[in-house]
């Protein structure tokens, strides 16, 4: 099934799980290549322009985010002409293997990376971990994390309880400690919730002259679904691998959230337990006046009511 601009990307919703995955490949074969890398995780790489994204996702996420089961690289090889190097795992790995460290060694000593102009590597979680740590093997590149891991080596972030029974994963070998693994970057970028306490801790980890940390205050802890539904992820990639992400125009970006309901019922949710209560009365009255929001329509009746009380 050779793929048109047309009919790219394609939609696999309708396909069972094996027949995606054999569509995949197929894909893979027809427009680039398809590497099995053992039982828990493959690449597909899909060759067109000269930028090219290296994308890291789990299988269950792209089930979770995309109705069409389409992997983010190929979303933006479609819109934008890009080459993609979707590397996936089967479930939630952090991607250390040895087959992808041989993976990414093969790729740097045939000089791959060298034939793109523009190389960038996403990835949200462990996926953003995987972006991190394997960008070493393409100097030079330039890093989008989401919410990423530095590392689950006990001995470096013990703090951390929510992968407990992960802490058996090797670590400390090769492509290991995602900050050090960022040095040879251009430029990396990670994105975060300061109010989410262990993503934050993380985030200060990867404190390097290089890197650009952003700030999402109230977006909580799955910030790549928030940023897909806002429609501002392929933008903020893009934005990446233009050299024109920074703090002022990635706030310009970020302005969507004011009519995004999640983020807003988050913010109400702190300012009600900060007892704020006259912000709560600003933001709820604001809402209502450009949506439909019968949650803050209901808060706001009862604030005003409260101002009314002798």
């Amino acid at each position: 099934m050779s793929q048109s601009k047309s009919s790219f990307p394609p939609d696999f919703s309708g396909l069972s799980r094996t027949e995606w995955l054999s569509a995949l490949r197929k894909i893979g074969n027809d427009t680039g290549f398809a590497e099995p890398l053992g039982a828990a995780h493959a690449a597909i790489f899909v060759e067109d322009g000269d930028t090219l994204l290296v994308n890291f996702e789990t299988m269950p996420g792209i089930e979770a985010l995309s109705p069409s089961r389409t992997p983010f690289g190929f979303e933006m090889t479609g819109s934008l002409g890009w080459s993609s190097l979707s590397v996936l795992a089967h479930r939630d790995t952090w991607f250390r293997d040895p087959r992808i460290f041989a993976f990414f060694d093969h790729l740097q000593d045939d000089g791959f990376f060298d034939d793109f102009e523009n190389v960038i590597f996403y990835g949200a979680g462990p996926c953003g971990y995987a972006a991190g740590a394997y960008s070493v093997a393409s100097p030079g590149a330039r890093v989008l994390m989401l919410q990423p891991q530095a590392t689950l080596d006990p001995r470096v972030t013990e703090w951390d309880d929510r992968f407990t029974e992960l802490r058996r994963l090797n670590f400390t070998s090769r492509y290991g400690y995602a900050p050090d693994m960022i040095d040879a970057a251009q430029q990396a970028y990670v994105l975060y919730d300061p109010r989410e306490r262990l993503d934050a801790m993380h985030s200060a980890l990867f404190e390097k002259r290089n890197v650009t940390r952003l700030r999402l205050p109230f977006m909580g802890g799955a910030l790549q679904s928030d940023l897909m539904a806002l429609d501002l992820l392929p933008s903020i990639v893009q934005a990446v691998a233009e050299d024109r992400l920074d703090t002022r125009s990635f706030a310009q970006m970020m302005r969507a959230r004011r009519d995004h309901p999640p983020y807003l019922r988050k913010l109400l949710a702190r300012l009600d337990a900060d007892d704020r209560k006259e912000l709560a009365r600003m933001l709820c009255s604001n809402v209502v006046s450009r949506m439909h929001a019968p949650r803050f329509r209901r808060r706001l009746a009862e604030l005003e009511a409260e101002d009314d009380q002798p």
